[in-house]
């Protein structure tokens, strides 16, 4: 049986659920997600209780893998709709830096050209205000959203747009990463040939 299935995912007093078939509609303060789970796998919202509990149809492998895997989706989705997810993002090297126009986001990342991305439908980037900006001090901003999937893709789409070296560490990183560092050549000072 699986642990994580069994148990019931508990709707806060802000957050508001229907399921219709097999759709199952999530509204909140930080936005509005809709699901339509597997047909192996039952959901059942109890309104008195303020519960949402997932149930097996039959006892297959394939079926006792989406047991869990569907209830953990759900309570990432009242948790989304509740708080929101975020992804914290830092982009060092000298000249590198982030723009945000309209529903475009601009890293200039040391290419000839600026890269691009479209920002998906539910998802808004910040970027913090540079205080003294000096040439170790990276540029921050922040991915945010209600769907953890689309925020955590996205923040992987745009560190995968120049991955931190590890000479210089020059690159996009998410906030707190550690990147291990190599030594460079080292060139013969004195003597050789």
């Amino acid at each position: 049986m699986s642990r994580i299935g069994q148990q019931p995912v508990s709707v806060p007093d802000a957050v508001k659920v229907s399921v219709q078939g097999r759709t199952l509609r999530v509204e909140g303060p930080k936005g509005s997600l809709s699901w339509t789970h597997r047909p192996e796998v039952t959901v059942a919202y109890d309104r008195d209780a303020k519960t949402i509990t997932v149930a097996r149809n039959d006892n297959e492998r394939l079926t006792r893998a989406l047991h869990g895997t569907t209830r953990a989706l759900i309570a990432n989705m009242v948790n989304g709709c509740l708080n929101g997810y975020e992804r914290k993002l830092e982009i060092y090297g000298v000249g590198y830096g982030v723009q945000v126009q309209g529903q475009r986001l601009s890293l200039s990342v040391g290419y000839a050209f600026p890269r691009t991305f479209d920002i998906p439908a539910g998802v808004t980037v910040t970027i913090e205000a540079p205080q003294s900006r000096g040439d170790t001090d990276p540029a921050r901003f922040t991915v945010l959203g209600a769907d953890k999937q689309a925020v955590g893709e996205f923040a992987a789409r745009l560190r995968k747009s120049r991955l931190p070296e590890p000479y210089k560490g020059k690159g996009v990183r998410y906030a707190g990463e550690y990147v291990r560092r190599k030594v460079g050549k080292a060139f013969a000072g004195a003597g050789g040939a």
